[in-house]
């Protein structure tokens, strides 16, 4: 309980929440406070919505910070990682990973082949506006989002003349971090080209709780026993980034774009805590190219917007796994290859009637075709056999949207979706969103909303060999929202922002992988989950001086998740249990204290205890304690004639805390990171 009322003092500081802007203004940030201008005109596009937007600070804070990273400590979402630069997944209100939907400049970039997105590739110093749809809200972009939708956005820079940017970064475990930035802009035109290179050997010191040592005497009796301090083995990894951006203008003053990103990695997967073997004698290893692209057109108009984009997406994976048995020969135990190519397009349109109407439709497809194959199997004759599939599936999405306003208090908007999966159609997805003005002295704004979603089986579901079930259902559920915000301050010195959403969620024929009697597994609809909870969300800007600014903002989240369907045999015990590795209670606080140059920054996050099995066992190995994670930083800029320069000081595990995020998976104690910027005046 100590912990609890911990997180809820923490909370208080900064009850509620709205991403804060900053500026920068000579190589220094500052943030922006102004007073609440209370009139009641919310922009109508935004009726009933609940978003979370990241600022550009967050996303930017230093080169070394993947997606995962800004969303564990600036998001009430769970992060579930298995290790320092390896898969990173989310938890959207108590849902599986495969329940968020990830788009990126419109391009939805969900693995097609397991549904999910890993955050850990994805350098938050490539994107420059990320934002989250909460529940109901993420059926206005795309469907599928049983949980939430992770917006990702790459924008312009807007520069006039030659734009350079280095950074060098310099960390613990043999890691180094490099960013540069090349752009080019006028009125017209804009290009900009960015690289992203990050190494590390990631062999980093570890309690291993998973081990226990024995200490004896002369005679041989256990005198005592302690947990070995260990290193991180087989951990290395080597992620190149690079996008490069075109942005141009017309006459007509439509907008065009390209946006291209290429993935590099290649990473060693570290050894589980309960490995006895010595890592010479083991490989296992995750290699990545992907190239991802997107063209778009927008036609602005004071009353309507059209909009198109064509992108395509090619990625090739290969996964390797070897051992020596014990003959100094290394057999290959997996030798899986995948490849995927997606084609997307979509068209989209918005009117508006007056100051009171706006109609949108839009269309949008995605179409997929996967090769994926397992050559490491010997059969019985010696040769090799290859276990996987060869499958193309076609996934369509129409919406069509009416938003009304007929008062500056009060708002409604109805959203339908059509979804086409291969040759099966969802049923129509309806969703009502509503807002309304309590009391203008505040600008508290009430919201609500409501919501039916369906989810397809990802093609391993379907057809991963051996075990995939061509006979699963699609996952259904709905989703019920209700919230309030308010907003309130005095120009030039404060600026409170804030809301609370509660909501509910019933999934039905929830897909999990269960093993079989012929030894290996298989997806399976056996499940009815009950999602819900209370959102916290807060931001706080304050002008302590002329020279002093200080921000502070968090988020609190309470999600239980349980499982409410019919037992699977009179000894399961998981119905009416949380499920595994979904956190009930989460917390994120940040603080930012600047004077002059100088700025000091604490990040503090907060897990509730998960369980890593359906059952909500309490031994050893059914159970993840709680843990808090602190990081600070210490930054100073520089403004000589010539460049703008910074240099950071990031400890991040202030504490050293001993903690784990999946069973068996060590993470790093304290350490330390260093960042020399510096960009060249023109």
């Amino acid at each position: 309980m100590t912990r609890l009322y911990t997180i809820l003092l923490l909370m208080c500081l900064c009850i509620t929440a709205k991403a804060q802007e900053h500026r920068m203004v000579d190589g220094e940030h500052h943030v922006d406070i102004e007073g609440v201008m209370v009139t009641g005109n919310r922009p109508i596009s935004d009726i009933g919505i609940q978003r979370t937007r990241f600022d550009s600070l967050a996303l930017k804070e230093n080169i070394s910070l993947s997606m995962a990273d800004v969303l564990t400590f600036n998001s009430s979402i769970y992060v579930k990682s298995y290790g320092r630069a390896t898969l990173s997944t989310v938890a959207f209100r108590g849902t599986s990973p495969s329940h968020t939907q990830v788009t990126w400049n419109g391009m939805r970039i969900n693995n097609p082949m397991l549904g999910m997105t890993d955050f850990s590739l994805i350098p938050s110093y490539l994107i420059d506006g990320a934002s989250l749809l909460h529940g109901t809200s993420s059926v206005t972009e795309t469907g599928g989002g049983l949980g939430g939708a992770v917006q990702l956005q790459s924008n312009q820079s807007n520069n006039e003349g030659f734009e350079l940017q280095y950074v060098q970064g310099i960390g613990s475990f043999k890691t180094f971090d490099e960013f540069l930035r090349i752009g080019y802009g006028n009125s017209r035109w804009q290009s900009s080209t960015r690289v992203v290179l990050s190494t590390s050997a990631n062999d980093y010191r570890y309690r291993n709780h998973d081990k226990k040592i024995n200490v004896y005497d002369d005679q041989m009796n256990i005198i005592d026993q302690y947990y070995p301090i260990e290193r991180n083995r087989s951990g290395a990894y080597r992620d190149l980034h690079i996008m490069q951006e075109v942005y141009h203008t017309l006459k007509n003053s439509d907008h065009i774009a390209l946006n291209a990103w290429y993935i590099n990695s290649n990473r060693e997967l570290a050894m589980l805590t309960t490995d006895y073997a010595d890592d010479t004698e083991y490989n296992n290893r995750q290699r990545e190219e992907t190239l991802r692209t997107v063209m778009s057109w927008k036609h602005l108009r004071s009353s309507y917007k059209l909009a198109a984009h064509a992108g395509y997406i090619h990625t090739w994976m290969a996964y390797d796994y070897e051992r020596d048995p014990g003959n100094g020969v290394m057999t290959t135990m997996t030798r899986s290859r995948s490849t995927i190519n997606t084609i997307y397009g979509d068209v989209d349109a918005e009117y508006y009637i007056g100051s009171k109407w706006l109609l949108t439709a839009s269309v949008a497809l995605h179409q997929h075709f996967v090769t994926s194959r397992d050559k490491s199997l010997v059969l019985q004759d010696g040769n090799k056999g290859v276990v996987g599939y060869n499958q193309a599936r076609v996934e369509l999405s129409g919406t069509v949207t009416a938003k009304w306003r007929p008062s500056e208090r009060f708002g409604i908007s109805a959203v339908l979706r059509e979804e086409l999966f291969g040759n099966d159609f969802t049923p129509l997805i309806p969703a009502l969103f509503i807002d309304g003005v309590v009391s203008k002295r505040g600008n508290i704004v009430a919201k609500a909303s409501v919501s039916r979603n369906f989810r397809f089986p990802t093609l391993n579901d379907l057809y991963f060999m051996p075990g995939g079930n061509p006979d699963l259902k699609h996952e259904s559920g709905w989703t019920y929202d209700a919230g309030l915000s308010f907003a309130v301050g005095r120009e030039g010195v404060y600026r409170l922002t804030g809301s609370a959403t509660w909501f509910d969620s019933h999934i039905e024929d929830w897909i999990l992988w269960l093993p079989t009697v012929k030894g290996f597994f298989s997806p399976r609809n056996i499940k009815d989950v009950h999602a819900y909870g209370v959102e916290l969300q807060g931001d706080l800007n304050v002008a302590l001086a002329p020279e002093w600014r200080l921000n502070l903002n968090g988020t609190f989240s309470w999600t239980p998740s349980i499982n409410e369907g019919e037992p699977m045999s009179p000894a399961d015990k998981s119905v009416g249990k949380q499920l595994p590795y979904v956190p009930e209670l989460s917390a994120t606080v940040n603080g930012r204290l600047e004077w002059r140059k100088w700025a000091f920054g604490y990040k503090w996050c907060y897990y509730s205890k998960r369980y890593t099995m359906s059952t909500g066992d309490l031994s050893l190995s059914g159970i993840l304690p709680d843990y808090f994670m602190s990081n600070i930083t210490l930054e100073k800029s520089f403004s000589p004639k010539w460049a703008e320069l910074s240099l950071k000081l990031a400890v991040n595990n202030l504490f050293n805390e001993e903690y784990l995020s999946v069973l068996s998976r060590p993470m790093p104690g304290i350490n330390f990171e260093v960042f020399f910027s510096i960009a060249p005046k023109w």
